[in-house]
């Protein structure tokens, strides 16, 4: 409302000024009616003119009966005066008209006003529109939540018992400061945060502050950053000038490495705008100046790149690891996102939990909400296990695209690529299980062939690594097998280089190499191929060397493999043909060399359209990538 009052009167100042220009430069005459040039030289002859008031080309003439006309000179008529003069008419001139004051401070002081009212407008763009103006660029952009805003508290933090118990002794001291103090004890003057994204780290951050009932301070750690040397600064002494004044807070800086980067690294050294920014927040979290009573909790994921004097006791004195969330820490979580949504009664979050490892909170947190729409899309009053099912499948595999037009022959191509994925990785000793194949297009993919760990992994072992690389190579070996290797198409290009990438990681990385031993080769950022950097030609040679050994390896055990199974590879692909998706229980029995069931999902109708559907390998074009 304020805002808009604010406009209202600047638009009216700025339309009382344009009138005002308007009723100077207008002329408005009141001089009576106009006549033609004529008869005012023929009034002139004729002596009824009493006086003439000349202004330019316009003549103002009086009658003797008092009366007034205005006419204009047509033309320069040097003999206009004299006749006047000789009639005894009185004649009167009217000085060159000058601008008024208004008129001419407009005209003097409108370059002046037009810059001053661009740099004020940039100034507030660069601001993003915030209070204050340009006069504010040097204030603080952290958000104040007072104790009755923030309402999150640890029972809406799950899957983190260890990062909570961590920051419990926290919420303790902002309560009950005197209780620390008396026994000399001193609470972390900062705390970091660090985990991958989506775990948690500013949710738990909030939690903290609900919890000790203080105010909570947010701000960015790119929101220091600008353009002009010591913005960044004198933010800072801000941020903590407002937070003294609140004492005591918690103050939370989100996506510090923004800001806390390892000093010296950039090229404008000591004189970065970030690096005296940096300073000033080192001098603020402990220099000669006590700031008791306020909680620095910060957040990154980048904590390698953060500066060393930012990380030692005194400042961010503990590191609260947190990771991605176990088993029972993401069931824990969806227990807290389901809390607003109707379930079904076959839904059972243990089951999903198990299903969905490797997420963090935030894509759980999606996956009820697709859950959700999933099922409003379908007019449903409460969410089942089937909406869970298809929104975990959307989030692994991709969106559905059955509005892609494929021929016979790619379907069946595609086929055979993943059927000979998952034989070759429901064979590996040490595999993931399988969990669905499906020559649905999802993604960017023709088809996929996904794979679900039984638990959580925190390590893999060689012979897993292995297995995956061989699982990797199952699809180019299946349609190199059926049609032959001129018939090979591009659609294993990501499954190679998905494949690369672990033998490298396991040569030059994780010591699984015979003749290189247990080293570890730093990887070169900027080379285009992943090449280690500091190393001789020699040993970039053997890693080459050893990469491939690793690479025929298993390309040779998945080839045997497939060979042996050629009718399971057939078996399979019409299966998929059939029923476009299949799951464990299906690849199991094909395996066995068992008949096999419809999915659970199969209909009569689909049953129908299967029947028009022919089934007859053919040539094949290229096909996407896998």
């Amino acid at each position: 409302m304020n805002d808009m009052v604010k406009n209202l009167l600047i638009w009216g100042v700025i339309a009382v000024v344009l009138i005002a220009v308007f009723n100077q430069f207008s002329t408005l005459s009141n001089s009576g009616p106009q006549v033609d040039y004529t008869k005012f030289n023929s009034d002139v002859t004729s002596g009824k003119l009493k006086e003439v008031h000349i202004n330019g080309r316009e003549i103002v003439a009086t009658t003797k009966g008092n009366g007034n006309y205005v006419t204009y000179i047509p033309y320069l008529d040097e003999k206009l005066v004299d006749n006047l003069v000789l009639n005894d008419i009185a004649v009167y001139g009217s000085p060159d008209e000058k601008p008024s004051l208004l008129v001419s401070i407009l005209i003097s002081w409108f370059p002046i006003i037009l810059l001053l009212g661009f740099w004020f407008f940039v100034m507030r763009q660069m601001q993003g529109g915030g209070k204050g103006g340009p006069m504010s660029v040097g204030k603080s952009k952290a958000k104040m939540l007072t104790p009755d805003q923030v309402k999150t508290k640890f029972t809406d933090v799950a899957g983190s018992e260890e990062a909570k118990q961590e920051v419990t002794e926290v919420v303790d001291f902002l309560r009950d400061p005197g209780k620390y103090q008396k026994l000399g004890g001193r609470i972390p003057k900062g705390i970091l945060m660090v985990g991958p994204p989506g775990t948690g780290k500013t949710l738990l951050a909030k939690a903290i502050a609900g919890e000790a009932n203080v105010p909570f301070f947010s701000i960015s750690g790119s929101d220091f950053v600008e353009m002009f040397v010591g913005v960044g600064a004198s933010r800072v002494r801000d941020l903590f000038e407002q937070a003294r004044k609140h004492s005591p807070c918690i103050i939370f800086i989100d996506e510090i490495d923004a800001v806390g980067r390892k000093r010296g690294a950039g090229s404008m050294g000591g004189h970065d705008e970030r690096e005296q920014t940096l300073n000033q927040m080192l001098v603020e979290m402990d220099g000669f100046e006590a700031n008791s009573g306020i909680i620095i909790i910060a957040a990154t994921n980048r904590v390698d790149i953060l500066d060393p004097a930012l990380l030692r006791p005194g400042r961010f004195d503990r590191q609260v690891q947190i990771g991605l969330p176990d088993m029972k820490g993401r069931e824990q979580i969806l227990a807290v996102h389901v809390r607003k949504v109707p379930l079904g009664t076959d839904v059972n979050l243990s089951v999903l939990a198990r299903g969905t490892p490797g997420y963090s909170g935030a894509e759980l947190a999606n996956l009820v909400n697709e859950a959700a729409l999933f099922a409003a899309r379908r007019n449903k009053r409460v969410v089942t296990m089937d909406e869970f099912e298809e929104a975990k499948d959307k989030i692994n595999m991709g969106t559905e695209r059955r509005s892609l037009t494929m021929t016979q022959e790619q379907l069946i191509s595609t086929a055979y690529h993943e059927a000979g994925h998952a034989i070759v990785g429901y064979l590996m000793p040490d595999h993931d299980p399988i969990h669905k194949v499906t020559i649905i297009p999802r993604g960017r993919a023709l088809g996929v062939t996904f794979f679900l760990p039984e638990g959580d992994r925190v390590s893999e072992s060689r012979e897993k690594l292995e297995g995956d690389i061989a699982t990797l190579y199952g699809g180019r070996l299946a349609e190199e097998l059926i049609y032959g290797v001129d018939k090979i198409s591009t659609g294993a290009s990501n499954d190679i280089k998905v494949a690369t990438q672990y033998a490298r990681a396991m040569v030059t990385q994780w010591g699984f190499s015979d003749r290189l031993g247990p080293l570890f080769y730093e990887m070169d950022d900027n080379a285009s191929y992943g090449r280690p950097k500091d190393i001789s030609d020699e040993t970039a040679r053997i890693i080459d060397e050893e990469v491939k050994k690793i690479i025929d390896r298993n390309f040779e055990r998945a080839r045997k493999i497939l060979t042996d199974n050629m009718d399971v590879l057939h078996a399979m692909k019409d299966a998929l043909m059939k029923y476009e998706t299949i799951g464990a229980k299906q690849v199991a029995d094909l395996i066995a060399r068992r008949p096999i069931s419809a999915p659970d999902d199969w209909t009569e109708s689909d049953e129908q359209a299967a029947k028009e559907i022919p089934n007859e390998g053919t040539e094949i074009p290229p096909q996407a990538e896998d």
